[in-house]
């Protein structure tokens, strides 16, 4: 019996998701902008406590974490960074 792929689209949204961020990102980079994505992994919200009552929180990344990469993405700091795909995960 074949195994059902069960992430097919997820990964396929993830895969536009990226292309839409570097043509982007090559399309304004001219100007000046920069374009970035910021791609978190499941985040420590009251609303994911009460989803996964089970879960360890303590792996999962804060809003503050996620939101502090952002800040940096655009910020006068960051000058170089460009169509990147940033991956905000939790501790492992």
């Amino acid at each position: 019996m074949a195994q059902r792929c069960r992430h097919g689209g997820v990964y396929g949204e993830q895969a536009a998701v990226a292309a839409l961020t570097a043509a982007l990102a090559e399309e304004v980079a001219k100007d000046g902008i920069l374009v970035n994505a910021v791609a978190p992994s499941i985040m420590d919200t009251p609303a994911n406590r009460v989803a996964m009552p089970k879960a360890d929180y303590a792996l999962w990344p804060k809003v503050e974490e996620v939101a502090a990469t952002i800040v940096f993405l655009v910020s006068p700091e960051n000058r170089v960074t460009r169509g990147a795909i940033v991956s905000v995960y939790g501790k492992s």
